[in-house]
């Protein structure tokens, strides 16, 4: 079925995708990239001890480390929302995402999200034995953690993974009310994810700031080249549907 768009929206096609969304996802990837390496540099340098410990330990019982502030059902909620980031979950929802996509012809974009989350996973593997920082010391860890510590892979991967998804499907959807909910809600459970992660005890304060900043990174990058692929028609554009079999039921 051929898909007809008004002035309006091939105007917006022509110029708003061409034009306007590259240069925007080319200065998050320069901003974000840039605030991650400023990060990187005071870790490295070890200027940011001071700074992680006063938050990490603001967040805690002064007369007992080992309790998180705030009452019982507080710290199972930050359980709770630290799991949204976890592999398993961010592995099913992004299956789920490609399955979906597939089911509704639009294969390249099942491709981008696969390349994102999986790109991601590599890149923060790749980040985590580079730097080999270790976990915070300073109280008990309120969760197991078996990897290095910077930067967070819940704080970056749930980043990638939220925003990139936020984004494809929120260029769906017809009003700009929708549109920004998804992204803030995208944008929620990326903050979230990180705060729970210092208020666990798990990670040092930087090191979800660069998991926020090199995640955003990683997402700009990739909806820069999925604008750059809608342009060649290699992958679909908003409002694009796929053809319909022509065959019997």
């Amino acid at each position: 079925m051929k898909t007809f768009f008004s002035p309006a929206q091939r105007l917006w096609l022509r110029f708003g995708l061409n034009e306007i969304g590259p240069l925007v996802s080319f200065f998050g990837i320069a901003l974000f990239a840039l605030a991650f390496v400023l990060i990187a540099d005071e870790v490295v340098e070890g200027e940011t001890h001071a700074f992680d410990r006063a938050l990490l330990m603001a967040l805690r019982n002064p007369a007992n480390p080992a309790d998180p502030l705030g009452p019982v059902w507080l710290e199972e909620a930050a359980r709770d929302m630290t799991g949204l980031g976890g592999t398993a979950v961010l592995g099913i929802i992004t299956v789920s995402a490609i399955i979906g996509f597939l089911m509704a012809g639009k294969r390249g974009t099942a491709l981008l999200v696969l390349i994102a989350v999986d790109g991601g996973m590599i890149l923060s593997s790749l980040l985590k034995n580079g730097f080999d920082r270790p976990r915070p010391d300073l109280v008990p860890h309120a969760m197991e953690v078996y990897t290095a510590s910077f930067p967070s892979g819940h704080a970056m991967l749930s980043a990638i993974a939220y925003l990139t998804l936020g984004a494809i499907f929120a260029r769906t959807l017809p009003r700009k009310r929708l549109k920004a909910f998804i992204m803030s809600l995208a944008v929620f459970l990326t903050l979230i994810i990180g705060v729970s992660r210092v208020y666990l005890g798990v990670h040092w304060p930087s090191d979800v700031l660069a998991g926020w900043s090199v995640g955003a990174a990683w997402a700009s990058l990739c909806w820069f080249v999925t604008l750059q692929l809608q342009r060649r028609g290699q992958v679909e554009r908003p409002g694009e549907r796929a053809p319909e079999s022509s065959g019997a039921a």
